[in-house]
């Protein structure tokens, strides 16, 4: 799935005059994911992102980016008396693809952008109570990988860029559950090339 993401992205920039601007950039953020789910309450995890973006286009871009993230949530119940908690957090490599429109002078523009996003879990750790774990065994069985979607919003001063994004889960992340991941996202990054 990764291959195709990657396979659309380069078609996208190879359909692009040779005359559009091409940058290369660093990125970090902070985001804050939780995982909504059917049955018990959600509460938010703080977690991080790091990686690399492409930006192809002037007006009107393309923006495939890969990163390293963490994320997950946090599950509490109560039933006849008894508290059942969780925390799950997983390690994910994510690619979106991202279409965006910028407006302002090349120094200081603002942008919008919205687009498919790839997730695999490289990683998963769990913390569930012994009680939850009892009466939930098929809570923990998550998918490898997910499709979502990203919209948001950002500002480029110079070479500096820092964007502010919702994730909504399009595929259920456990579906015995009904699951979905959503986050928001803060980074900054800055364009090397």
């Amino acid at each position: 799935m990764k291959k195709y993401l990657l396979s659309i992205a380069l078609l996208i920039a190879v359909s692009i005059s040779a005359k559009a601007q091409f940058s290369l950039g660093i990125k970090g953020g902070v985001n804050f994911s939780k995982i909504n789910t059917d049955n018990f309450k959600e509460s938010t995890l703080t977690g991080y992102q790091a990686g690399v973006f492409a930006r192809i286009g002037n007006g009107l871009y393309v923006q495939p980016e890969v990163y390293l993230g963490s994320s997950g949530g946090k599950f509490n119940a109560n039933s006849d008396g008894t508290d059942y908690s969780a925390k799950v957090r997983f390690t994910t490599l994510n690619v979106p693809v991202l279409i965006g429109k910028s407006f302002g002078a090349s120094t200081l523009n603002f942008r919008i952008m919205a687009g498919p996003v790839y997730s695999y879990n490289l990683s998963k750790s769990e913390s569930l109570s012994n009680n939850f774990d009892n009466a939930f065994n098929d809570f923990g069985k998550y998918n490898n990988s997910t499709l979502g979607f990203q919209a948001g919003a950002g500002i480029d001063v110079g070479p500096a860029t820092v964007d502010l994004r919702y994730e909504g889960g399009l595929t259920k992340i456990n579906d015995n559950y009904g699951q979905r991941q959503n986050l928001w996202a803060l980074s900054v990054g800055f364009k090397i090339l």
